[in-house]
C-alpha cells in the first residue's frame, strides 16, 4: 500500500476544511470581545439569493463568549427560545454617484474582486477607479441599521472601529457611518439631483490629513466643525501604513496586512487612532497655519476671548459657543521659560491637548497673563467633549459603508484590500487592539465553501 500518496490526497481534501476552521476560530475570538456589534470577514454570505456578505454578530440572549465557543465561530446562530433573529447586516453594492448625481452605472459585487485569503479567510479589493462617475462601495442602508446596535450614537456612547487592510494608495474612508452630505456648494456638486445635509456619526479613515495613519472621525452634529465646511474632529495615529501594490506577489501581500483602528472613549472625551495596536503621540505645530485645523485654532482663540470681560481685539461675537474648542488647561504638564527680563516673561506651557505660548508681565510683585498663543494641537489622542451625533428619527441618517463614504468631492479615496471590519460599542484597550492585530497578522484561506 502506498501511504504517502494517500496522505497527500487526504491533505488536499481536508486542508481547506482545516483552514476554514482556523478562520472561523479567529472570527469567534473577535465576536467574543465584549462590546462586539458586528464583524464582516467577507467569507460569510447569504445562503441563497444575492449571496451578499453577512456580518457575524453576538448571540441574542447569551453571553457572547460562551456563545462563540458553543457556535464554533458562528455565535450569531446560537439563540435561545423567544429570541428575535439577529440582524446580520447584509452588504449591498452601490455607486453613490449614480444615487446622488444620477450618472454612472450600477455597482455589483463583481466590482469588488476577492483575494481568496486574508486575516479571516478572504478580502475584497477597493480599486483605483478611473471613471469619475463610478465610486462603488458596500453598504448597509439606513433603514436596516437605524436604532440597531450598529447605530452607535447619543449620550454616554463610545465606539471602536477596526479594519484589517492593505493600503495601495489614498487616505480616505475605510468603514463607518459617515455620510458627508451633498449640500456643499462646490464645483463637484453642480448638477446634483439628490441634496442631503451631512449625516456623520463615526468612521475610520486611512489618514486624511496624515496619509496612511489610522484616522478616527466623529461628529456631534452630523455636519461641520468650527465654521469650516467639513467635520474636523479627527485623530491620527503616530505610525503610518506603507503603500503596497494591490497586485503584488502573494508573499508580499501576506506580509503587508495592517490593523487600523479608532476608539472614542466618552468617559475620557478622547478620540484615538491606532495602527497595529499602537497609538503614539502626534502633535501639529503652529496649527493656525494649517489649511483646515486653523479653524480649530481659531475656535480655541474665540473660546478664550469670550471669557474676557467686554469685546476683545480679534473676537468674533457671532462665533457659536457650541463650536469653541477649549481642552482642559488648568495645570500644565510641562513649562519651559523661553525668555525673561524684569518686566516680561514668555513661557511655553504644554497641556494635555494643547501647547500654549503665554506672555506674562509684571504688575507690582505679581506676574499677570498678558497674551496667549496656541502653538500646538494634539492630534493623537484628540480631545472630543461631545456626544456622537443622533440623526432624526425620519430615515435621514447615513448608511454604514465599507471602502468609501458618500462624499461631495467624489475622490477615488482609499485603494487596496480590506480583509475584515469590526465594530464595538465601547473603547477597546491597547492590549485588546494588540491582540486583534496579532489575530490577523497571518492570512488564511477559508476554502471554497465560504466563497
Amino acid at each position: 500500500m502506498r501511504v504517502f500518496p494517500l496522505i497527500g490526497y487526504l491533505w488536499l481534501v481536508f486542508a481547506p476544511v482545516l483552514a476554514e476552521d482556523k478562520a472561523s476560530d479567529r472570527v469567534a475570538d473577535v465576536v467574543a470581545v465584549p462590546g462586539c456589534v458586528a464583524v464582516w470577514d467577507f467569507v460569510k454570505r447569504e445562503p441563497g439569493g444575492e449571496r451578499r456578505f453577512l456580518a457575524h454578530v453576538p448571540a441574542f440572549g447569551r453571553d457572547a463568549d460562551k456563545a462563540g465557543k458553543a457556535g464554533g465561530g458562528n455565535a450569531e446562530r446560537v439563540t435561545v427560545a423567544g429570541d428575535a433573529a439577529p440582524n446580520e447586516y447584509p452588504l449591498d453594492a452601490g455607486n453613490y454617484v449614480r444615487d446622488f448625481w444620477g450618472s454612472g452605472r450600477e455597482a455589483t459585487y463583481a466590482d469588488f474582486p476577492i483575494l481568496g485569503r486574508g486575516p479571516f479567510g478572504n478580502a475584497i479589493q477597493i480599486r483605483q477607479e478611473t471613471d469619475p462617475d463610478f465610486r462603488p462601495l458596500l453598504f448597509v442602508p439606513r433603514e436596516r441599521l437605524h436604532d440597531t446596535p450598529l447605530d452607535i450614537k447619543g449620550a454616554g456612547k463610545s465606539v471602536t472601529v477596526v479594519v484589517w487592510a492593505i493600503r495601495e494608495s489614498g487616505n480616505h474612508a475605510l468603514a463607518g457611518i459617515w455620510h458627508e452630505g451633498t449640500d456643499l456648494k462646490q464645483e463637484s456638486t453642480a448638477g446634483i439631483q439628490k441634496v442631503q445635509r451631512g449625516q456623520r456619526q463615526y468612521a475610520l479613515f486611512a489618514g486624511l490629513n496624515k496619509e496612511g495613519s489610522a484616522c478616527g472621525h466623529v461628529s456631534e452634529n452630523g455636519a461641520s466643525s468650527f465654521l469650516n465646511r467639513y467635520a474636523l474632529h479627527k485623530c491620527n495615529s503616530a505610525d503610518v501604513s506603507p503603500k503596497v501594490p494591490a497586485h503584488a506577489s502573494a508573499e508580499t501581500l501576506d506580509a503587508a496586512w495592517q490593523c487600523f483602528a479608532m476608539t472614542f472613549d466618552h468617559e475620557k472625551d478622547q478620540l484615538t487612532g491606532w495602527l497595529n495596536g499602537h497609538a503614539g503621540d502626534r502633535w501639529l505645530e503652529n496649527p493656525q497655519k494649517d489649511n483646515l485645523l486653523s479653524y480649530a485654532a481659531n475656535a480655541w482663540k474665540q473660546g478664550h476671548l469670550r471669557r474676557e470681560e467686554g469685546v476683545q481685539p480679534g473676537e468674533d461675537s457671532n462665533f457659536p459657543a457650541d463650536q469653541f474648542y477649549n481642552p482642559p488647561e488648568e495645570a500644565p504638564v510641562a513649562t519651559k521659560v523661553l525668555s525673561e527680563n524684569d518686566v516680561e516673561r514668555i513661557e511655553l506651557r504644554e497641556h494635555g491637548y494643547t501647547k500654549v505660548k503665554v506672555t506674562l508681565r509684571k504688575a507690582g510683585d505679581e506676574w499677570k497673563l498678558a497674551e496667549r498663543e496656541l502653538v500646538g494641537l494634539r492630534l493623537n489622542p484628540w480631545w472630543y467633549p461631545h456626544d456622537l451625533y443622533t440623526p432624526a428619527n425620519d430615515g435621514s441618517g447615513g448608511p454604514f459603508t465599507i471602502g468609501r463614504v458618500i462624499h461631495s468631492s467624489r475622490s477615488v479615496g482609499f485603494t487596496g484590500w480590506i480583509g475584515g471590519v469590526a465594530v464595538f460599542d465601547r473603547a477597546l484597550s491597547e492590549a485588546e487592539l494588540k491582540k486583534l492585530t496579532e489575530l490577523g497578522r497571518k492570512p488564511v484561506s477559508a476554502g471554497p465553501s465560504g466563497l
